[in-house]
């Protein structure tokens, strides 16, 4: 299996990029192969343009899509399953993975006439400060997987799937216990993705 990941974080030195480099242990000990758009260091721009926001808000497919948006249009086309990795800010994604949606999902790609293949998997591994308690509590978790599951991906794929590593706040008495936790559990959807 081909898998592409878009990994969003401002940090080289992260517990995310730790799980991003544990999941990919698991996807080369699985014999799959991956590429990564790693949003912060190609630099990705997650600003629409006002061109790109009329093509889209008036479905204009003679209208350009821009060669970084088509880059990564082109990567989805060719995996069989995509992996969102990113820390959890304020029950959101990262801007930059945000503005990634925004700009990628183009009318006549994603949504509309659709050239997006449909997808076998999509998986978002998402790093949360707060327990798994405290963000249902709230109702967070259901609205995280409101946006990512159900609107983002949508139909997108055949399966979808979020996974949150929890309690990792540097203020966490249990921070490294989860971090080994975690790192199993991203090991293993690595391996069995």
């Amino acid at each position: 299996m081909h898998v592409f990941i878009v990994y969003s974080h401002p940090s080289k030195d992260s517990f995310t990029k730790v799980v991003r480099d544990e999941f990919v242990k698991g996807l080369e000990a699985a014999g799959n192969t991956y590429e990564i758009s790693d949003l912060y260091e190609m630099g990705f721009n997650p600003e629409m343009s006002e061109s790109e926001y009329y093509r889209e808000s008036n479905y204009r497919l003679d209208l350009p899509v821009p060669n970084d948006v088509i880059k990564e249009q082109e990567k989805i086309n060719r995996c069989d399953a995509i992996v969102f990795i990113y820390p959890v800010f304020w029950t959101e994604a990262p801007a930059k993975l945000v503005g990634w949606f925004d700009r990628v999902w183009t009318y006549g790609f994603a949504y509309g006439e659709r050239t997006m293949k449909k997808l076998s998997k999509a998986l978002f591994i998402c790093i949360a400060g707060n327990t798994i308690e405290m963000l249902n509590q709230f109702g967070h978790i259901k609205s995280m997987e409101t946006v990512m599951l159900g609107d983002r991906i949508f139909d997108r794929a055949l399966e979808s799937k979020m996974i949150v590593l929890d309690g990792m706040t540097k203020e966490n008495n249990q921070r490294d216990s989860n971090w080994e936790k975690h790192i199993k559990t991203v090991y293993n959807a690595g391996r069995t993705i």
